[in-house]
């Protein structure tokens, strides 16, 4: 719902469409500047984001108003919004940092940005692989405990969880395996 005297900022455009709820005075609003609160709400972080970005160098220093207020351009929604999609991608804040300065130095981070993701990927892999196993591991878990269920008397305990400690560690089966062949004369 729309406040009486107040107008709804589009991609930086008045319109009177509302927005994810988001309603700003016409006075504190401008299609070339943002408080980082306002930025903040526009790309859903905190302002203490906002902060933390500008002091990583992920987001250009702002100028301030003369009450000391971040103000940022709008061209800040992007760069905050790629920045959340990197992280989600995998990419640190310092990688982001590094690659963004040199971007804004005028220099061309694109191979290194390229390996960076590649070698995401193959984290990516390994990581699908690692969850595969568990999974694995989990579903012969389940099976194993609804027998020992079933076995048990009411009203005992099954210890389900102390079997945890007398099993193998996830993974643990195949280095057992390559120990016992190293270990042969």
């Amino acid at each position: 719902m729309q406040a009486e005297g107040s107008t709804v900022l589009s991609a930086f455009r008045l319109t009177l469409e509302p927005i994810q709820g988001l309603i700003l005075n016409a006075v504190t609003a401008s299609p070339r500047s943002l408080r980082s609160g306002e930025l903040a709400r526009l790309t859903g972080v905190s302002a203490d984001t906002i902060r933390h970005y500008e002091r990583m160098g992920i987001l250009p220093k702002s100028p301030r108003t003369d009450g000391g207020y971040r103000i940022y351009g709008s061209a800040a929604v992007e760069r905050v919004r790629l920045a959340q999609r990197a992280l989600q991608l995998g990419f640190s804040l310092t990688e982001l940092s590094e690659i963004l300065r040199l971007r804004d130095d005028g220099g061309i981070p694109c191979h290194r940005v390229l390996n960076l993701t590649e070698e995401k990927l193959r984290s990516l892999v390994q990581q699908i692989k690692e969850l595969r196993r568990t999974q694995i591991y989990m579903r012969r878990l389940v099976r194993d405990w609804r027998k020992k269920l079933k076995q048990t008397p009411a009203g005992s305990k099954a210890m389900l969880l102390h079997s945890l400690a007398d099993k193998p560690k996830l993974g643990a089966r195949s280095k057992a395996k390559n120990f016992k062949r190293r270990s042969k004369p």
